[in-house]
């Protein structure tokens, strides 16, 4: 039995997960699942993830791992080489540190810009199998946390290659899939952040970042 890997092409959280199994090597069936038709939601995909979100993952022996964090966590344990997590005490703290705070100022930032105006995600406000109205005043919050976690990225690359723990980390696969999606609310990288460009153009650098 294979490892199949449920991805969506358009999505950052699934795009976090296809660079880290192609960072690692790990072979693998890849099935599209399109979210702008809802086969997400639908009741084929709700036997692999109940929750309706992608990615998932499926092991050769039927265990499906059912977000970015079990999938970061299982590959990173079963592959060890090369290291996106950290080896030491103090690279995993700072690694986790950062992967953190992306999730949390990105992760929650550009979805509630996007999902509480968009009229296409009308009480689709939360991914998930229930149904969430749509709260207007969240995506301008999402806005000005876009732009204060980019202020923060900018001071933290100055004379920095990669995010955290001086390697190339989750931690920069995280924000770079965050930051290239957060075009879909306006928000770009700019001559504005130096440092950021530099990193971004660094990043492509890697046939990983393009798939």
């Amino acid at each position: 039995m294979t490892i199949t890997f449920y991805d969506y092409k358009m999505a950052p959280s699934p795009r976090r997960a296809r660079i880290l199994l192609a960072e690692k090597g790990i072979l693998h069936q890849a099935v599209e699942t399109d979210m702008m038709a809802a086969e997400q939601m639908g009741d084929e995909y709700r036997k692999i993830n109940p929750d309706c979100t992608l990615p998932a993952l499926k092991l050769e022996d039927g265990t499906v791992l059912t977000n970015v964090a079990g999938i970061n966590a299982w590959a990173e344990s079963t592959y060890p080489e090369p290291a996106l997590m950290g080896t030491t005490s103090l690279e995993k703290a700072e690694i986790a540190t950062w992967l953190s705070a992306a999730e949390q100022d990105l992760g929650q930032a550009i979805p509630n810009a996007l999902r509480n105006t968009n009229s296409l995600m009308k009480d689709r406000a939360l991914p998930g199998p229930v149904n969430y109205e749509q709260i207007p005043e969240l995506a301008q919050r999402g806005l000005k946390m876009i732009d204060a976690f980019m202020d923060k990225l900018e001071k933290r690359l100055a004379g920095r290659d990669y995010v955290a723990a001086g390697q190339f980390s989750v931690a920069d696969i995280t924000i770079v899939c965050f930051l290239d999606f957060a075009r879909v609310v306006g928000k770009k990288i700019t001559d504005d952040f130096p440092n950021i460009k530099r990193w971004r153009r660094q990043l492509a650098e890697r046939p990983s970042i393009n798939l």
